[in-house]
């Protein structure tokens, strides 16, 4: 894929258990976002077969269950998703590096699911890390994870926007940059602590934003998605 366009460069994040509320939201949302985040909440919920009609609409599926366990279970989950033919699937970086090139090894013989690492989620600040026992401060934390992933055979990284700049500086263009946590300035910042706004963050170096609220939550979803595109389009004329 060459440069991708602005509404390219957006993943709509579905968080619903209800199938026909997604079906409904992707439908309305087609061409106007570059693809579909399905988390936790609508896998659980749908399963497989929810996945695969989402995927129907003809857009890309990013996957994103976060897997952490030992490196044959995730080698054998991965592999299980390879059928959904889903663009992008996760699995946490702190899950070490022998999980990680499980998960990349699994892949080796087909271009996609692309494996991309959470680093730390943006939910959690320096304080929160510390309460569990992390002891490095948010972004060198991230940043240390980041690495370790990329040495492992990820393709690329889940991050903050926050961390964005030193993450690109660290490992080169060819990593791919997902980045949750993206705020259009006129949108609450809701439960997320390390924020940016859509276009700051491409120019900070993401590729791909993850947007959820902002879009799913607003009265009128695509008109919300058209105006996060056109705002990143207006910053590069």
């Amino acid at each position: 894929m060459g440069t991708p366009t602005p509404a390219e460069r957006i993943f709509c994040a579905i968080d619903t258990p209800d199938r026909n509320q997604a079906i409904e939201l992707a439908s309305a949302l087609k061409g106007a976002v570059g693809g579909f985040k399905l988390g936790k909440e609508f896998f659980t919920a749908n399963g497989p077969d929810g996945v695969a009609e989402i995927a129907e609409l003809g857009q890309r599926i990013f996957l994103d269950l976060k897997f952490h366990d030992i490196p044959n279970t995730v080698a054998g989950a991965v592999k299980a998703v390879m059928k959904l033919n889903c663009y992008m699937l996760t699995v946490h970086a702190s899950g070490g590096r022998s999980m990680i090139r499980a998960a990349a090894e699994a892949t080796s013989e087909e271009t996609l699911p692309l494996i991309m690492a959470v680093t730390v989620l943006t939910s959690l600040n320096t304080k929160d890390l510390i309460e569990i026992g992390q002891k490095t401060p948010v972004e060198d934390q991230v940043l240390k994870l980041g690495k370790i992933a990329h040495e492992s055979g990820a393709n690329g990284l889940i991050a903050s926007p926050k961390e964005l700049k030193a993450l690109r500086a660290a490992l080169g263009p060819k990593c791919l940059l997902t980045v949750p946590g993206i705020r259009p300035l006129w949108a609450s910042s809701n439960d997320q602590k390390r924020i940016m706004p859509p276009l700051e963050a491409i120019k900070a170096g993401a590729d791909f934003l993850v947007i959820g609220r902002p879009i799913t939550q607003a009265k009128d979803p695509k008109a919300a998605a058209d105006r996060i595109s056109a705002e990143i389009a207006e910053g590069y004329r």
